[in-house]
Protein backbone atom coordinates (compact mmCIF):
# COMPACT_ATOMS: atom_id res chain seq x y z
CA UNK A 1 0.00 0.00 0.00
CA UNK A 2 1.30 3.40 -0.93
CA UNK A 3 2.14 5.94 1.70
CA UNK A 4 -0.57 8.30 0.40
CA UNK A 5 -3.31 5.65 0.55
CA UNK A 6 -2.26 4.67 4.06
CA UNK A 7 -2.50 8.25 5.30
CA UNK A 8 -5.95 8.60 3.70
CA UNK A 9 -7.17 5.38 5.36
CA UNK A 10 -5.92 6.53 8.76
CA UNK A 11 -7.77 9.85 8.40
CA UNK A 12 -11.00 8.11 7.41
CA UNK A 13 -10.82 5.76 10.42
CA UNK A 14 -10.12 8.70 12.74
CA UNK A 15 -13.16 10.56 11.42
CA UNK A 16 -15.40 7.49 11.90
CA UNK A 17 -14.22 7.05 15.49
CA UNK A 18 -14.83 10.73 16.22
CA UNK A 19 -18.39 10.54 14.85
CA UNK A 20 -19.17 7.41 16.87
CA UNK A 21 -17.89 9.02 20.10
CA UNK A 22 -19.86 12.19 19.41
CA UNK A 23 -23.07 10.22 18.89
CA UNK A 24 -22.67 8.39 22.20
CA UNK A 25 -22.07 11.63 24.06
CA UNK A 26 -25.18 13.28 22.64
CA UNK A 27 -27.34 10.27 23.45
CA UNK A 28 -26.17 10.27 27.06
CA UNK A 29 -26.76 14.01 27.40
CA UNK A 30 -30.28 13.77 25.99
CA UNK A 31 -31.43 11.18 28.56
CA UNK A 32 -30.22 12.96 31.71
CA UNK A 33 -32.44 16.08 31.47
CA UNK A 34 -35.50 13.90 30.80
CA UNK A 35 -34.84 11.87 33.99
CA UNK A 36 -34.25 15.05 36.01
CA UNK A 37 -37.47 16.62 34.74
CA UNK A 38 -39.47 13.52 35.63
CA UNK A 39 -38.09 13.51 39.19
CA UNK A 40 -38.86 17.22 39.58
CA UNK A 41 -42.44 16.73 38.38
CA UNK A 42 -42.95 13.82 40.78
CA UNK A 43 -41.60 15.89 43.69
CA UNK A 44 -43.93 18.79 42.79
CA UNK A 45 -46.94 16.49 42.62
CA UNK A 46 -46.08 15.03 46.04
CA UNK A 47 -45.82 18.51 47.58
CA UNK A 48 -49.13 19.57 46.05
CA UNK A 49 -50.82 16.50 47.50
CA UNK A 50 -49.64 17.35 51.03
CA UNK A 51 -50.73 21.01 51.07
CA UNK A 52 -53.78 21.78 53.18
CA UNK A 53 -56.08 24.79 52.88
CA UNK A 54 -56.02 26.71 56.15
CA UNK A 55 -59.18 28.56 55.10
CA UNK A 56 -61.15 25.35 54.62
CA UNK A 57 -64.80 25.48 55.72
CA UNK A 58 -66.11 22.45 57.59
CA UNK A 59 -69.53 22.91 59.15
CA UNK A 60 -72.98 21.35 59.32
CA UNK A 61 -73.35 21.60 55.54
CA UNK A 62 -69.73 21.10 54.42
CA UNK A 63 -67.95 17.83 55.26
CA UNK A 64 -64.23 17.30 55.61
CA UNK A 65 -62.59 17.23 52.14
CA UNK A 66 -61.42 13.89 50.81
CA UNK A 67 -57.77 13.10 51.50
CA UNK A 68 -57.47 15.72 54.23
CA UNK A 69 -56.38 13.39 57.02
CA UNK A 70 -53.70 11.81 54.83
CA UNK A 71 -52.17 15.26 54.22
CA UNK A 72 -52.29 16.33 57.86
CA UNK A 73 -49.07 16.83 59.83
CA UNK A 74 -49.94 16.38 63.50
CA UNK A 75 -48.16 17.22 66.75
CA UNK A 76 -49.08 15.14 69.80
CA UNK A 77 -48.92 16.40 73.40
CA UNK A 78 -50.29 15.40 76.80
CA UNK A 79 -52.30 18.03 78.68
CA UNK A 80 -52.56 18.72 82.42
CA UNK A 81 -55.26 16.08 82.99
CA UNK A 82 -53.27 13.40 81.19
CA UNK A 83 -55.22 13.39 77.92
CA UNK A 84 -53.36 12.99 74.64
CA UNK A 85 -54.14 15.82 72.20
CA UNK A 86 -53.20 16.01 68.52
CA UNK A 87 -53.05 19.33 66.66
CA UNK A 88 -52.04 20.34 63.13
CA UNK A 89 -48.38 21.19 63.62
CA UNK A 90 -48.42 24.79 62.40
CA UNK A 91 -51.55 25.52 64.43
CA UNK A 92 -49.85 24.08 67.50
CA UNK A 93 -46.84 26.39 67.12
CA UNK A 94 -49.22 29.36 66.87
CA UNK A 95 -51.09 28.13 69.95
CA UNK A 96 -47.86 28.07 71.96
CA UNK A 97 -47.21 31.72 71.05
CA UNK A 98 -50.81 32.60 71.96
CA UNK A 99 -50.51 30.75 75.26
CA UNK A 100 -47.34 32.63 76.20
CA UNK A 101 -48.90 36.02 75.40
CA UNK A 102 -52.16 35.36 77.26
CA UNK A 103 -50.46 33.99 80.35
CA UNK A 104 -48.25 37.06 80.47
CA UNK A 105 -51.33 39.32 80.15
CA UNK A 106 -52.97 37.48 83.06
CA UNK A 107 -50.02 37.75 85.42
CA UNK A 108 -51.34 39.02 88.73
CA UNK A 109 -54.86 37.65 88.08
CA UNK A 110 -56.72 38.01 91.36
CA UNK A 111 -57.78 34.36 91.56
CA UNK A 112 -54.33 32.93 90.96
CA UNK A 113 -51.85 31.98 88.26
CA UNK A 114 -53.57 31.13 84.97
CA UNK A 115 -52.19 28.59 82.49
CA UNK A 116 -53.85 27.80 79.16
CA UNK A 117 -54.26 24.15 78.18
CA UNK A 118 -55.50 22.19 75.18
CA UNK A 119 -58.65 20.18 75.78
CA UNK A 120 -58.92 18.81 72.24
CA UNK A 121 -58.02 19.60 68.65
CA UNK A 122 -57.87 16.90 65.96
CA UNK A 123 -60.54 14.22 66.28
CA UNK A 124 -61.21 11.24 64.06
CA UNK A 125 -64.77 10.50 62.98
CA UNK A 126 -64.91 7.64 65.51
CA UNK A 127 -63.75 9.93 68.33
CA UNK A 128 -66.41 12.47 67.38
CA UNK A 129 -69.10 9.80 67.56
CA UNK A 130 -67.97 8.89 71.07
CA UNK A 131 -68.28 12.53 72.13
CA UNK A 132 -71.81 12.65 70.72
CA UNK A 133 -72.71 9.53 72.69
CA UNK A 134 -71.08 10.71 75.93
CA UNK A 135 -72.53 14.23 75.79
CA UNK A 136 -76.00 12.93 74.94
CA UNK A 137 -75.90 10.79 78.06
CA UNK A 138 -74.45 13.58 80.21
CA UNK A 139 -76.23 16.71 78.91
CA UNK A 140 -79.09 15.50 76.70
CA UNK A 141 -79.92 15.69 72.99
CA UNK A 142 -80.80 19.40 72.95
CA UNK A 143 -77.36 20.30 74.31
CA UNK A 144 -75.63 18.07 71.76
CA UNK A 145 -77.50 19.70 68.86
CA UNK A 146 -76.21 23.10 69.97
CA UNK A 147 -72.63 22.24 70.84
CA UNK A 148 -71.54 19.01 69.16
CA UNK A 149 -70.99 18.41 65.44
CA UNK A 150 -72.23 15.41 63.51
CA UNK A 151 -69.32 13.00 62.88
CA UNK A 152 -67.73 13.77 59.51
CA UNK A 153 -68.88 17.40 59.72
CA UNK A 154 -66.83 18.49 62.72
CA UNK A 155 -64.26 21.23 62.30
CA UNK A 156 -62.10 19.25 64.72
CA UNK A 157 -61.43 16.74 61.94
CA UNK A 158 -59.24 19.43 60.30
CA UNK A 159 -56.81 19.64 63.24
CA UNK A 160 -57.15 23.44 62.98
CA UNK A 161 -59.91 23.84 65.59
CA UNK A 162 -58.71 23.96 69.20
CA UNK A 163 -60.76 23.71 72.37
CA UNK A 164 -59.07 25.42 75.30
CA UNK A 165 -59.35 25.16 79.06
CA UNK A 166 -57.14 26.54 81.80
CA UNK A 167 -55.72 25.96 85.23
CA UNK A 168 -55.84 28.44 88.11
CA UNK A 169 -53.03 27.92 90.63
CA UNK A 170 -52.65 24.38 89.27
CA UNK A 171 -56.35 23.51 89.59
CA UNK A 172 -57.98 22.40 86.34
CA UNK A 173 -61.02 24.34 85.18
CA UNK A 174 -62.15 21.82 82.63
CA UNK A 175 -65.91 21.31 82.38
CA UNK A 176 -67.90 23.58 80.06
CA UNK A 177 -70.24 24.73 82.80
CA UNK A 178 -67.21 25.84 84.87
CA UNK A 179 -65.35 27.46 81.98
CA UNK A 180 -68.16 29.90 81.23
CA UNK A 181 -67.83 31.29 84.77
CA UNK A 182 -64.61 33.13 83.81
CA UNK A 183 -65.52 35.71 81.14
CA UNK A 184 -62.56 37.89 82.14
CA UNK A 185 -60.11 35.12 81.23
CA UNK A 186 -61.83 34.50 77.92
CA UNK A 187 -61.76 38.22 77.16
CA UNK A 188 -57.97 38.11 77.56
CA UNK A 189 -57.74 35.07 75.28
CA UNK A 190 -60.01 36.50 72.57
CA UNK A 191 -58.17 39.81 72.51
CA UNK A 192 -54.97 38.03 71.49
CA UNK A 193 -56.37 35.59 68.91
CA UNK A 194 -55.97 37.57 65.64
CA UNK A 195 -52.28 38.40 65.99
CA UNK A 196 -51.48 34.69 66.02
CA UNK A 197 -53.81 33.80 63.14
CA UNK A 198 -56.78 32.58 65.21
CA UNK A 199 -60.45 33.56 65.34
CA UNK A 200 -63.22 32.80 67.81
CA UNK A 201 -65.10 30.28 65.71
CA UNK A 202 -68.53 30.40 67.38
CA UNK A 203 -69.02 33.98 68.61
CA UNK A 204 -71.94 35.47 70.47
CA UNK A 205 -74.96 36.14 68.24
CA UNK A 206 -73.47 33.89 65.54
CA UNK A 207 -75.66 30.84 66.08
CA UNK A 208 -78.01 31.65 63.19
CA UNK A 209 -75.05 31.45 60.80
CA UNK A 210 -72.78 28.80 62.35
CA UNK A 211 -75.49 26.57 63.77
CA UNK A 212 -73.75 26.49 67.15
CA UNK A 213 -74.17 28.49 70.33
CA UNK A 214 -71.41 30.69 71.73
CA UNK A 215 -68.31 28.69 72.72
CA UNK A 216 -65.60 30.88 74.27
CA UNK A 217 -63.15 27.96 74.29
CA UNK A 218 -63.38 26.99 70.60
CA UNK A 219 -60.81 28.80 68.43
CA UNK A 220 -59.83 28.24 64.81
CA UNK A 221 -56.43 28.65 63.14
CA UNK A 222 -56.38 30.43 59.74
CA UNK A 223 -52.61 30.89 59.27
CA UNK A 224 -53.16 34.56 58.36
CA UNK A 225 -53.21 37.25 61.08
CA UNK A 226 -54.52 39.90 58.68
CA UNK A 227 -57.56 37.83 57.71
CA UNK A 228 -58.11 36.84 61.35
CA UNK A 229 -58.03 40.52 62.35
CA UNK A 230 -60.45 41.50 59.59
CA UNK A 231 -62.93 38.80 60.62
CA UNK A 232 -62.65 39.79 64.27
CA UNK A 233 -62.86 43.55 63.70
CA UNK A 234 -65.92 43.21 61.48
CA UNK A 235 -67.63 40.80 63.88
CA UNK A 236 -68.00 38.15 61.16
CA UNK A 237 -68.21 34.39 61.28
CA UNK A 238 -65.96 32.35 59.00
CA UNK A 239 -69.01 31.53 56.87
CA UNK A 240 -69.81 35.21 56.40
CA UNK A 241 -66.23 36.10 55.52
CA UNK A 242 -65.94 33.35 52.92
CA UNK A 243 -69.29 34.25 51.37
CA UNK A 244 -68.04 37.82 50.82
Amino acid sequence: MSKTRMITLILVLAMLCALAFSGCSKQEESTEPADTETEAEAETETKEETVIDYMVLVNQQSPLPDGWEEALDLTTITNSVGDEVQTESKAYEAYLALKEAVEKDLEGYEKGEVRLELDSAYRSVAAQQKIVDDFTEKYGEDYVKKYVAVPGYSEHHTGLALDLYFTIDGKDVYENEDLVQYPDIWDAVHARLPEFGFILRFPKDGEAVTGYAYEPWHIRYLDDPEIAKEITDKGLTLEEYLSE
